[in-house]
């Protein structure tokens, strides 16, 4: 049976196929950007499976966290093979789900979610992590599981299995991945257009403490990018050049949202306001410098070249080249019974449902062909299926 038919996989083939969409005239280059956010990444999934039915084949990739897992496993596979990869990955450390059937409601789901992101702590995900005895307080100082958990080993043999380093470093799509070093606190891209990329780089992303240890790599020590910015936006947008640009930005935690009722919805609220702020600064700064950079090159093209020196003549001519950038911004919307665990809640129905919200969302987005287009002038223009008609 055709996997993408069959009831039981995360995803099923729409009533009516998506029609295929051609790369928009005068872009360079697409782009996917994949935020952190754990459970919720099987939303990141379902952008890609709607992505990949119409045709629209990223040549950059870039993640943090578990963006940078689904990340290396886009760009680690062959086209006709990434969403049978990405499939198997989220059908894999789903599969210790104890609770396949459960009463309906809201309340009744809350609890469900809540039984499940415990049971998670206790027993961990297969092919992702597993619980350490005597780790992290109950460990001796210095000792190999005294500063985590969890150990992420099955997410190293998981990564061999699903992604091919060897296609990743040929360098067929550029595949970039956010960490921090944790004796400098600086942030660092892993991008295998300057090194070669290992699974140790992926995990290194998505090595958020304290529940998963740190990754050592070279003389250094990693954990999770998101601890700085849960977006690699910003990476993507600095090495462009003059190229011009469709980026399919992807956030798990939405800027906009209600005002908490109870304990729960304040720690979910929380986590969406400190994660959604860095990707939205991160945003507006670069709004701002590139808007700065257009008002610059436009003052400089009223002065004579005879009245500029050679670094200003140098710097009109780059300015010259400004990219247009067109940013498709695909957030996921909280589901009214989804509390503070709905990033570490790794029911099999709640990766279902992240995965089809993706896919929705994602073919709602590319049935405005408008938001595509190139007009032939330099600017960013960013557009969000959730706000339009605001």
């Amino acid at each position: 049976m055709d996997m993408l038919s069959d009831p039981k996989r995360p995803h099923r083939r729409p009533l009516d196929p998506i029609a295929p969409v051609a790369r928009p005239k005068g872009c360079d280059v697409v782009g996917l950007v994949l935020q952190g956010g754990g459970a919720l990444g099987a939303y990141q999934a379902g952008v890609y499976q709607a992505l990949h039915e119409a045709g629209l084949e990223p040549d950059w990739v870039a993640g943090v966290s578990i963006g940078a897992v689904n990340s290396a496993i886009i760009a680690g596979n062959k086209p006709e093979h990434r969403l049978e990869k990405l499939e198997k990955f989220w059908m894999d450390i789903t599969a210790r789900d104890p609770y396949t059937t459960w009463f309906e409601g809201d309340n009744a789901r809350k609890l469900r979610n809540g039984l499940s992101a415990m049971h998670g702590m206790f027993f961990g995900q297969p092919g992702f992590f597993r619980p350490v005895p005597a780790s992290g307080f109950f460990a001796p100082r210095g000792a190999r599981f005294a500063t985590a958990l969890y150990d992420t080993a099955p997410l190293h043999r998981t990564l061999e299995k699903l992604a091919d380093f060897k296609l990743i470093n040929e360098g067929q799509i550029r595949l970039a991945v956010g960490a921090v070093n944790v004796e400098t606190a600086n942030f660092v891209y892993f991008d295998n257009a300057e090194r070669d990329l290992e699974p140790e780089h992926i995990m290194a992303s998505g090595a958020l403490p304290p529940g998963l240890p740190m990754v050592r790599i070279g003389r250094h020590h990693y954990w999770d990018g998101g601890l700085v910015s849960n977006t690699p936006l910003q990476h993507l947008l600095d090495n462009i050049g003059s190229q011009n640009l469709l980026a399919f930005q992807v956030d798990l935690f939405s800027a906009r949202g209600e005002v908490p009722r109870d304990m729960p919805e304040v720690l979910a609220r929380q986590k969406d306001i400190q994660y959604s702020s860095r990707t939205r600064t991160t945003t507006d700064h670069f709004l701002q410098t590139h808007r700065l950079k257009q008002a610059l090159r436009d003052a400089l093209g009223k002065v004579p070249d005879s009245e500029l020196s050679a670094e200003q003549k140098q710097m009109k001519s780059d300015l010259r080249q400004l990219p247009e950038i067109n940013i498709m911004q695909l957030i996921y919307q909280q589901k009214a019974y989804e509390g503070d665990a709905k990033d570490y809640e790794f029911s099999r129905i709640s990766m279902k449902e992240h995965w089809r919200s993706g896919y929705y969302d994602t073919r709602n987005t590319l049935n405005h062909g408008d938001w595509f287009s190139f007009t032939g002038e330099p600017g960013i223009r960013s557009y969000d299926l959730h706000r339009v008609g605001e």
